[in-house]
């Protein structure tokens, strides 16, 4: 089969980086991606920050008709880093991606499923979820050390609050395993957007999942499963307010944390919470509690 495709590959500093997507763009790519050049793990970016590596990988996919004599010599006007094409075999790419997410069983009973695949047990409890514009999509430690906790607890006629909600997932995992209703709560306008369309993918009805941004948490609610899946400096951060929104002998799970960070985020929640032993999942961690203490 004749190729149908090229794509131009070159190696950028993180600083380099816009520069050279926008040259690629404006040159005629349909379509550019980054990749790691280094197998550099990102861990927590700064507020407004935008995550990269320190170097990266472009790749930008042209028609196979494309003059790319011409490209080269308009690119190197700009760019100072080596060019490479190579000749691609004809696909969609526009569909390419999906073979990257399959479904996912988390725990014994819960699946994470994508739209375009077969439901792997019908008999299990199956989460229907498309990646999106807002993180979590089950396949990253710390979504994924979550919903095998979630698996293991008795949900039914729960009240469960998903701090820093994202996609959803949490919260529509809790209702699918029989929680009653669900609080999502995230400062993010389009994360809740999300989580409203994915519990209605998943057949949730309107009032069985609430979203809401953080000052506008309804008034007396309080959480027999409390969940935040966030980052270690939040977690801190928001302790008074999640132990406060967690309602007695209620339940915590906190994630989003590295394995180094688990004594200083479990600190502000001892005085209130007794603590089970962290699981661990590629040097990220979860833990899980029950409040105790008023």
């Amino acid at each position: 089969m004749s190729a149908q495709w090229v794509q131009l590959q070159t190696e950028v500093s993180r600083q380099h980086s816009v520069l050279t997507e926008d040259a690629m763009l404006e040159v005629g790519a349909l379509s550019v991606t980054l990749e790691d050049a280094a197998d550099q793990p990102i861990l927590e970016p700064g507020v407004g920050e935008t995550p990269l590596w320190d170097q990266c990988i472009v790749k930008a996919l042209f028609p196979a008709t494309v003059d790319t004599d011409q490209i080269t010599t308009q690119l190197q006007t700009s760019l100072y880093s080596e060019l490479r094409w190579e000749l691609l075999e004809d696909k969609d790419w526009s569909q390419e991606w999906k073979k990257y997410f399959q479904p996912l069983k988390c725990g014994d009973r819960l699946w994470i499923c994508p739209s375009w695949t077969e439901v792997p047990d019908p008999n299990g409890f199956n989460l229907m979820l498309d990646p999106g514009l807002a993180f979590g999509t089950g396949s990253h430690p710390t979504t994924h050390l979550c919903l095998r906790w979630l698996d293991r607890q008795n949900l039914a006629g729960t009240t469960v609050i998903d701090y820093g909600c994202g996609s959803g997932i949490l919260g529509i995992g809790a209702l699918l395993l029989g929680a009653e209703k669900v609080i999502a709560i995230d400062n993010d306008p389009q994360a809740l957007l999300a989580s409203r369309d994915n519990a209605r993918r998943n057949n949730i009805a309107d009032q069985r999942l609430i979203t809401c941004l953080p000052d506008a948490i309804p008034e007396g609610i309080l959480a027999d499963v409390m969940l935040a899946n966030i980052l270690a400096a939040p977690l801190i951060e928001l302790a008074p307010r999640i132990s406060n929104l967690t309602g007695a002998d209620g339940l915590l799970c906190l994630s989003g944390l590295l394995q180094s960070q688990i004594e200083d985020v479990s600190a502000p929640y001892l005085a209130r919470f007794d603590f089970d032993s962290p699981d661990i999942e590629d040097d990220w961690a979860r833990l899980s509690a029950r409040k105790t203490r008023p």
